[in-house]
C-alpha cells in the first residue's frame, strides 16, 4: 500500500509565499514531520512574515 502525500498550505500574504509542507514540518516554530496542517495549534504563525493559519491556502499539486 503506498501512503497518500500530505497537503501543503502557502501562505497568501502578499510578498510572501511560505509553503508548510508536512513531510519537512517547520524548524523556527518547533513543529516536528509529520505533523498535518490540520494538527497545528490555532496560534501557529508564518516563519516569514507572521501571518496566523487563517492565511493559509491548501495547494493543489497534483
Amino acid at each position: 500500500m503506498s501512503e497518500q502525500k500530505q497537503k501543503q498550505w502557502q501562505c497568501q500574504m502578499p510578498n510572501c509565499g511560505y509553503i508548510y509542507d508536512p513531510e519537512r514540518g517547520c524548524k523556527k516554530n518547533k513543529v516536528e514531520k509529520g505533523c498535518s496542517f490540520e494538527d497545528l495549534p490555532e496560534n501557529y504563525k508564518c516563519p516569514l512574515c507572521g501571518a496566523g493559519k487563517k492565511q493559509f491556502k491548501a495547494c493543489n499539486w497534483d
